[in-house]
């Protein structure tokens, strides 16, 4: 079994739920020993949706996950382990909560 190194939390959101995002986001880093990544307001990387990474330690999970179920509101989160195999932590290791969108992992 591989090593989880770590989990990337990213919160998806467009620009009429843009303040709701930055301050889930920024709550949870109060909150939470993680690290907010850069709100982008357009999709980066495998993204298909302005977003902003929350990244945090394995120990963490069982407090973060369930905190950001509880307090997302609507906004779709896309969360995934980081094993150092970027293509599978995107696919078949990946957990959504709200709507699953399509990735772009072809740079995988």
């Amino acid at each position: 079994m591989q090593r989880i190194k770590g989990y990337h939390a990213h919160v998806y959101f467009d620009a009429s739920t843009l303040d709701q995002a930055r301050a889930l986001c920024e709550q949870a880093a109060q909150l939470f020993e993680l690290q907010m990544g850069r709100v982008h307001e357009r999709p980066v990387g495998p993204h298909p949706d302005w977003s902003c990474q929350l990244a945090f330690a394995p120990e963490l999970f069982a407090q973060v996950v369930p905190w950001l179920a509880l307090n997302r509101r609507g906004l779709v989160v896309f969360l995934h382990p980081d094993t150092g195999n970027d293509l599978l932590d995107h696919t078949d290791h990946a957990m959504w909560m709200g709507a699953v969108r399509l990735l772009d992992v072809s740079g995988f």
